[in-house]
């Protein structure tokens, strides 16, 4: 009577998700359960983070249903297999696993629920293959038998496979909503806990990969109160934390985001998958560059970097950011020729615009900026759109055009607002600023730059502080431009009109322009006398 009494008790435990009771109780019943109740032992062992016990109890249910001449229960305990070791990185044994059990299924009738579930190892090794067609086409099979057998953890996990598959076919708004309709039954409390948290982290995942901010940011939340209701759940916490942690960083909490970034790390140390930190590290070397504090970036960098994770386009942004713009464009020329597929390039192309702009050389930043704009509006996700709206107003006021600049910086600046982003909306401000100033609306260039350094200073973003204050003139003799100055010294040195416009790659109009402004803020009425002010001011 005591073990039926313990029995229930786990069964009990395992219902109300007090996986740590529920493993307490199975674990101390001895070797006296059966293939269910050994399925619930694996699943909360797994969930309390203790993998080689799941293994264990699984192995213990696989052979008894071998034993009982259970072939399809003996299947669903070599799937369970497969899956968990996949997830800890003994792909060997977990690939022979899965062998087995289709091996078992030769002589089963052809239409049974089993095999939807061996389709999703089948899945899983057209992806890391890179045969997309042929995973899209495994995840729509998994799709269809989870309707035919009303079965809710295989539906949500085959619209997982489905929607990530459509996404990086370049099909993102059907994609997405097929990860909406897996998340439905999650959110009902439909699918069991693993593939739950599975199907969690790969939504907000995808969602990070386009940018969809709005969406991610309500799943994190979902997930965060999932993982909380949990108190004893180790698996996904650390994903939970990291995504958390983008969602602040987004947000402007940038230190707030460091602990979660940090929290992910640790999680992932005790929980033995330290390899998956690698994102976590990039993240948080992210912040560190933003705040200002390369050395600590270059750290996190360097440590995504040895858990195979590449922190791009991040360590070529921290490149530009120490002044070295040509080893930077080097390495974002690199990327854009080895770096394929929307998804994976809408990542990569906004940072690329800003070094390539940095560096001059605008044909190929106008060429990169197009493409994002054309990767944007196939999305449709509003931050995606507000990176290439702010990436086409840096290159048109690279290229001279103001008026295309404004619209685009004021385009950004809403887009960036509506998703609650301060240090974007910052960044797309200053871009108004310089819009407005090269079309000699100081005013309100001064009003807009003002507003920018208000807030990088509170949100601690040194350099786009320091980049704003050069910007508002302070310290600046005569109050004069970055531009203006270039202007002024080339004067100096005898060009003409002509020869600026060559040299800095403007017009002729823009340079006149520079030096009416010029000539108003040192208030001298010559060139000759602009360039006697500069020797005297020691502008040269």
């Amino acid at each position: 009577m005591g073990i039926v009494d313990d029995l229930a008790r786990a069964r009990e435990a395992f219902e109300r998700r007090d996986w740590a009771t529920a493993y307490d109780q199975l674990s101390a019943t001895g070797d006296g359960l059966g293939p269910d109740d050994l399925q619930t032992l694996a699943t909360s062992a797994y969930l309390v983070g203790d993998d080689d016990a799941c293994i264990r109890a699984l192995q213990r249910g696989y052979r008894l249903q071998v034993d009982a001449g259970d072939t399809l229960g003996a299947v669903r305990f070599a799937f369970w297999l497969a899956m968990v070791l996949n997830v800890r990185g003994e792909v060997a044994i977990g690939s022979g696993w899965a062998a087995r059990a289709e091996r078992l299924l030769a002589d089963q009738p052809a239409d049974v629920v089993e095999r939807g579930y061996l389709r999703i190892h089948e899945f899983f090794r057209h992806l890391a293959q890179g045969e997309y067609a042929e995973a899209l086409r495994t995840g729509t099979e998994i799709t269809e038998a989870a309707r035919r057998f009303g079965d809710a953890d295989l539906l949500a996990q085959g619209l997982t496979c489905q929607g990530r598959l459509l996404m990086y076919s370049n099909r993102v708004p059907e994609g997405l909503a097929m990860l909406d309709e897996a998340m439905v039954g999650v959110a009902a409390g439909e699918v069991s806990p693993i593939f739950a948290g599975q199907v969690y982290c790969a939504m907000i995942e995808g969602c990070q990969e386009v940018s969809d901010f709005s969406r991610a940011s309500a799943w994190t939340t979902a997930l965060t109160r999932w993982c909380d209701s949990q108190p004893d759940l180790v698996p996904f916490t650390g994903q939970c934390a990291v995504h958390r942690g983008q969602i602040l960083r987004l947000h402007g909490a940038f230190g707030a985001a460091l602990e979660e970034f940090d929290d992910a790390c640790r999680r992932y140390a005790e929980s033995g998958k330290q390899a998956a930190a690698g994102l976590a590290l990039s993240e948080c070397g992210d912040v560190q560059r933003i705040r200002g504090d390369f050395a600590l970036a270059e750290t996190a960098y360097d440590q995504a970097s040895s858990f195979g994770y590449d922190p791009q386009p991040g360590r070529a942004l921290l490149l530009l950011a120490r002044g070295r713009a040509t080893a930077a464009i080097a390495v974002i020329r690199r990327l854009l020729a080895e770096v394929g597929g929307p998804v994976q390039r809408s990542r990569l192309l906004p940072g690329a615009v800003e070094v390539l702009v940095a560096g001059a050389s605008l044909d190929e930043a106008e060429q990169t900026a197009t493409e994002l704009t054309g990767i944007a509006e196939s999305f449709g996700c509003s931050g995606l759109r507000a990176m290439a709206a702010y990436c086409a107003g840096v290159v048109a006021l690279a290229a001279d055009d103001p008026e295309r600049s404004l619209s685009q910086a004021r385009l950004a600046t809403q887009l960036w607002s509506g998703l609650q982003a301060p240090y974007e909306v910052a960044r797309a401000k200053v871009l108004v600023g310089r819009s407005l100033r090269q079309l000699d609306d100081e005013d309100s260039a001064v009003e807009e730059l003002t507003a920018a350094l208000r807030t990088f200073t509170e949100l601690g973003a040194v350099p786009a502080r320091q980049e704003a204050e050069k910007l508002l003139n302070r310290g600046t003799p005569g109050g004069l431009t970055g531009r203006e100055l270039e202007v002024l010294r080339l004067v100096a040195a005898g060009n003409s009109n002509t020869e600026i416009a060559r040299r800095l790659v403007l017009s002729d109009k823009t340079v006149a322009r520079h030096l009416t402004n010029i000539f108003a803020k040192l208030d001298v009425p010559s060139r000759t006398a602009a360039v006697a002010y500069a020797h005297d001011h020691d502008l040269l």
